[in-house]
């Protein structure tokens, strides 16, 4: 049986309870002078299906010689996904890869047993004012992925599946939904979509996965006679059937979720893992800093400095 943080025998379900299970108000967190919205984790959501951060980056706009510089830092136990509507990052990791993140495409870093990435506004972008505007999500792996090799894909934004009709436009930007299949692989049951709508316009949420999740970057929607505003995730129960509408000046929504994780995940730093034990030999590999023979390494062409572990 899949695990459900939210699911308990005494909370009703179906017809006794609301279309809309929770409804998450991101926390603002300033990175340096440039802010992101932190949907999840939250305090009462982990994860929706296997998604386990959310974070909105921006809309920030950088003076010429300024821009984000995250140095190298690892990861265990999960994939992410930075997807970008505005702006350029250049990501460098371990495993040799040299590839700029641009709107509308997907690179899918898979960490595995471990990986170390820098994310930077380097070379000629900082030689004028630029724009950055996007989410940055993390997969949980499942228990059985874990500890597999690290990787990477890049997917063009026009290998994407794209739905056109009735008022919306909708991208498929992960796994499966609507008939159609994101062509990255993977680890379990997912569908995240990116899906753009004008005024009135209706999206039935995917209605073939357990656990789903909105999030609204721009405009409004209403679902079930609420309305809700930018900024704000709503994650629907189980089984019942949700629509959600724009309001009157349209709306850009994520759609998110899947299947349920096999069990709770810990969370410390950049790692997530199903075990205590795993996030702390984790620690101490990245704090020996053997880059030769340990278990991590840093990224080819961005070695020269890293980011410590906290405490």
């Amino acid at each position: 049986m899949s695990w459900n943080p939210a699911l308990d025998p005494d909370i009703p379900i179906g017809d006794a309870v609301d279309a809309i299970e929770t409804v998450i108000v991101p926390r603002a967190r300033d990175l340096g002078g440039f802010e992101v919205r932190r949907a999840l984790p939250a305090p009462k959501r982990q994860m929706v299906g296997p998604f386990i951060f959310f974070d909105q980056m921006g809309p920030a706009e950088f003076l010429t010689g300024q821009g984000i510089d995250v140095r190298p830092h690892p990861h265990i136990g999960l994939a992410t996904v930075t997807y970008l509507y505005k702006g350029k990052i250049h990501h460098r990791d371990s495993l040799g890869t040299d590839q700029w993140i641009e709107p509308g495409a997907v690179n899918w870093m898979v960490a595995g047993h471990g990986i170390t990435h820098s994310e930077r506004a380097d070379g000629d972008l900082r030689a004028a004012p630029h724009s950055l505007f996007g989410l940055q999500t993390w997969v949980a792996l499942p228990e059985k992925d874990e500890d597999g090799s690290a990787g990477f894909e890049h997917a063009a934004k026009d290998t994407l599946p794209l739905l056109e009709g009735e008022g919306k436009q909708v991208r498929l930007i992960l796994g499966s939904a609507y008939g159609e299949t994101a062509p990255v692989k993977v680890f379990s049951e997912t569908f995240y979509a990116d899906a753009l709508l004008e005024a009135g316009a209706s999206i039935p949420m995917p209605d073939n996965h357990e656990d789903r999740g909105l999030y609204i970057l721009t405009g409004s929607v209403s679902v079930s006679g609420q309305d809700f505003e930018a900024g704000q995730m709503l994650v629907f129960r189980p089984g019942d059937r949700i629509s959600a509408r724009a309001g009157d000046a349209g709306a850009r929504v994520m759609l998110l979720g899947g299947a349920t994780m096999d069990g709770p995940r810990h969370i410390w730093w950049n790692f997530v893992a199903s075990s205590k034990d795993k996030i702390d030999a984790a620690k101490e590999a990245w704090r020996a800093g053997d880059w030769a023979h340990g278990r991590f390494k840093l990224p080819p062409g961005d070695d020269g400095e890293f980011i410590p572990a906290p405490g």
